[in-house]
């Protein structure tokens, strides 16, 4: 397993493969689904596009013009990641933490 932080973020984001997202998923109790993969696919992606993290409120809204109303909502996302969304959507993506995350 690589170097994370206190807060089980990776040091190193080139760290970052699959196997190393499962490892994380574990540590934070969650089975990843096809459902969790679309998001953490979504999540690397826009970070490459845009360089940076969007608050939670902007990271709604672009998945829901990416994968459809159904997806882009506070309800779903917190089915698949129930403590904090955006936070742990990157946390097993391998990104930073988010600016707005506490």
């Amino acid at each position: 397993m690589p170097e994370t932080t206190a807060q089980g973020f990776l040091v190193n984001a080139n760290d970052w493969n699959e196997t190393v997202a499962n490892q994380l998923a574990q540590l934070n109790q969650i089975t990843l689904t096809p459902a969790h993969w679309e998001i953490i696919g979504f999540i690397r992606d826009y970070y490459q596009q845009f360089k940076h993290l969007p608050n939670m409120r902007v990271f709604i809204k672009a998945i829901a013009k990416t994968l459809g109303e159904d997806k882009g909502n506070s309800r779903y996302l917190h089915s698949l990641f129930p403590d904090a969304p955006l936070r742990d959507a990157c946390k097993l993506a391998g990104l930073p933490k988010p600016p707005t995350c506490l």
